[in-house]
């Protein structure tokens, strides 16, 4: 027995070690450097300062959080309604669909944005076709402006959320609905009294997820709009990479705050999920 457990510990070992050198060590630079001035010669707040007093920063967190709150609202909206759709299938379209779902979320970054651009950019396949058959129906849209992006942000955000609430609805039971039917209530008044208030802590957390992950997104974003659309990740990109000369220090303090802002979003969702949990018991 003994033996075993020595396997099974030398075998996790890699793991923890790849854990801490992709993950805690580049944090702790990070963080670091963060704290150090421009070229890293000694101890300093000033990029923290600089953050917290210039309004370019603001208005890129602002935009970044204000698109991920949208992007993710409507994700989750048409999730709710898609999953449920999906729950009538026999098991064997559900699983083609849910292969078809993961294989759409993970389908994103620059390929996402040039087949968004091959599709719907001024000269993409459906606004031209649109405008030989005289339809106006594109003729106002710009993707490469905020409804671009949000459109690009729905897109890998919807098939991540039905895979994250799809077990969700596969733990409500038939035997409720037949309950529910024999008191009376029609399927309406269940998911409004029994379904909903069931899934809501999972919606919730879904939600938490949606936005974490928009807040991150930065590859379909600068293929799409480049430096001109100010996005939090995008600032980092060009603070670490340098459109004219680069900045790692004061790109770590930008990060770092991104990361706090996203913690504070988990916890914020934790606590209203207890709380709607509390409320339902």
């Amino acid at each position: 027995m003994k033996q075993i457990n020595g396997m099974l510990l030398a075998s996790i070992i890699p793991f923890f070690i790849l854990i801490f050198l992709f993950l805690f060590v580049p944090l702790f630079f990070m963080i670091y450097g963060s704290f150090q001035t421009d070229g890293g010669t000694g101890f300093t707040f000033k990029q923290y300062l600089t953050v917290f007093q210039n309004t370019y920063y603001h208005q890129a967190f602002i935009n970044s959080i204000l698109i991920s709150l949208i992007s993710s609202f409507i994700a989750i909206v048409f999730a709710v309604f898609a999953t449920y759709s999906l729950t009538v299938f026999s098991k064997k379209v559900q699983d083609r669909i849910l292969v078809f779902a993961n294989l759409t979320s993970n389908f994103a970054g620059i390929p996402l944005a040039f087949a968004f651009i091959v599709l719907l950019g001024n000269s993409g396949l459906f606004t031209i076709l649109f405008r030989q058959f005289g339809w106006d129906t594109l003729s106002s849209f710009n993707l490469y402006s905020w409804s671009g992006l949000v459109l690009i942000y729905i897109y890998f955000q919807l098939p991540l959320a039905v895979m994250l609430l799809f077990p969700v609805y596969q733990g409500i039971q038939n035997q409720w609905k037949e309950a529910a039917s024999l008191l009376g209530a029609s399927s309406a008044q269940f998911w409004l009294r029994i379904g909903l208030p069931v899934i809501l802590p999972s919606i919730a957390g879904t939600f938490s997820i949606l936005f974490a992950n928009a807040m991150g997104a930065y590859a379909s974003a600068y293929a799409l709009t480049g430096s001109t659309y100010n996005l939090v990740t995008i600032r980092i990109g060009a603070l670490t990479s340098g459109d004219i000369f680069a900045k790692p220090e004061l790109g770590s303090a930008v990060a770092v705050i991104l990361g706090l802002t996203l913690v504070a979003a988990m916890l914020i969702n934790e606590w209203l999920t207890r709380k709607v949990r509390r409320d339902l018991s």
